[in-house]
C-alpha cells in the first residue's frame, strides 16, 4: 500500500481554524444527526443509562468521525492538492503538517473508541472502531484509488452512524437499525455520483476512477438511475416495520418522487459530457449543462436530512406507528 506523496509546507503557520478543519466538520455534522436519530429510534430509550451517556455516546461518534476525516486528509493530501474542490484543505495546501494530521487521527481514534466502550458498551465502541478503520484504510488507502466501486463500498463508512448510535442506546442491533444503514448505503452512490458528473475531470486530473472518468458519464448516468429506482422504494419500507410514521411515509413518498424526476432528468441530459462545468470552485455555481446533476446532488442532502427528521420528530414526539393508525 504506498504512502501518500509529500506535501510542500506553506510558509504561513496553522491555525486551530485548520485543525477543526481537518475533522471535516460538515461530514461529522451529517454523522451526528443520523447516529441521534439512531439513538432515538432505539426499541428501548437509553436511560436507565442516563442521557448524560448518551451525550457521551454522541460525542465519541463526532470525534470517531472527525479522526476519519484527519486520516483521510493526511493520506489524501497529494490527490486533495491537485482537485479544485479539495485544494484548500489544510494538508494538501500546506499549512498543517501531514504528520500532524495523523497523530490527530489516531489519537482521536483510540480516545473515541476506548471512551465509548467503557462509558457505554462495547458493540457501540467495537462498531466505532471498524467504521474508522474502514474509512481510513479500507476506502481512503485502497478503493479510492482503485476502483470505480469505492464510493458504493466505501458508503458503508457513511450509512453505519445510526446503527451505532442504536447499538449505545440498546446494546443491540436489530433490523431496523441496519435499516436505516441501508438507507443510507443505497443514498450515497446517486449523491457522489450527481456530484462527480461535473467534477470529474479533478478526479482525472487527480488520477482517482470515479465513475465518470472510468465508465464515462452515459453510463455513469444510467447507473444514477438505477440506483435512484432502487434507493427510494426502500425509503419507504420504515413505515411498514414499526419504525416510521404517517408523516415520514407521506415525506418519503413525496420527496422519492421528487428525487426519481430528477434522476430521470439527469439520465436524459448531457452532465458530465462538457469539460469541468464549474463556474468557480464552489458546488453550485455550475453552467447549464451541468444544472441537473446539481439538482441532484443538493436535492438528495435535503431528502435524506428531511427522511431522518422526520423519524427523529416522531419518535421524539411519540408518535403512532403507521401500523398502529393503518391496522
Amino acid at each position: 500500500m504506498a504512502m501518500p506523496a509529500a506535501v510542500s509546507r506553506s510558509a504561513t503557520p496553522a491555525r486551530w481554524q485548520d485543525f477543526v478543519q481537518l475533522l471535516k466538520p460538515r461530514v461529522m455534522s451529517l454523522v451526528v444527526f443520523t447516529a441521534i436519530t439512531g439513538l432515538v429510534c432505539a426499541d428501548r430509550p437509553i436511560h436507565p443509562i442516563h442521557p448524560i451517556l448518551a451525550a457521551v455516546a454522541i460525542l465519541c461518534i463526532a470525534v470517531g468521525a472527525g479522526a476519519s476525516g484527519a486520516l483521510n486528509m493526511w493520506y489524501d493530501a497529494d490527490i486533495d492538492s491537485q482537485m479544485r474542490r479539495t485544494r484548500g484543505r489544510p494538508v494538501a495546501a500546506g499549512r498543517v503538517q501531514g504528520a500532524d494530521a495523523l497523530a490527530l487521527g489516531v489519537v482521536l481514534s483510540l480516545f473515541s473508541v476506548m471512551l465509548l466502550g467503557m462509558a457505554v458498551n462495547w458493540l457501540a465502541a467495537g462498531l466505532l472502531a471498524f467504521t474508522i478503520l474502514f474509512y481510513a484504510v479500507v476506502y481512503t488507502m485502497w478503493l479510492k484509488r482503485s476502483t470505480p466501486q469505492n464510493i458504493v463500498i466505501g458508503g458503508l463508512a457513511g450509512a453505519l452512524p445510526p446503527v451505532i448510535g442504536w447499538a449505545a442506546a440498546t446494546g443491540s442491533t436489530p433490523l431496523n437499525a441496519w435499516l436505516l444503514c441501508a438507507i443510507i448505503f443505497m443514498w450515497t452512490p446517486p449523491h457522489f455520483w450527481a456530484l462527480s458528473l461535473y467534477t470529474s475531470e479533478d478526479y482525472a486530473k487527480a488520477g482517482v476512477p470515479m465513475m465518470p472518468v472510468s465508465a464515462g458519464a452515459a453510463s455513469t448516468r444510467k447507473q444514477i438511475l438505477i440506483y435512484s429506482l432502487l434507493f427510494t422504494p426502500l425509503c419507504l419500507v420504515p413505515a411498514f416495520t414499526g419504525l416510521g410514521g404517517v408523516a415520514y411515509l407521506a415525506v418519503a413518498g413525496l420527496g422519492g418522487l421528487v428525487f426519481l424526476v430528477l434522476a430521470w432528468r439527469v439520465f436524459k441530459s448531457r452532465a458530465g459530457d462538457a469539460a469541468d462545468p464549474r463556474q468557480d470552485d464552489g458546488l453550485y455555481d455550475v453552467k447549464a449543462a451541468a444544472k441537473d446533476a446539481r439538482n441532484l446532488f443538493a436535492f438528495s442532502i435535503l431528502y435524506l436530512s428531511l427522511l431522518f427528521a422526520t423519524l427523529l420528530a416522531e419518535h421524539l414526539l411519540d408518535l403512532p406507528a403507521l401500523s398502529k393508525v393503518i391496522p
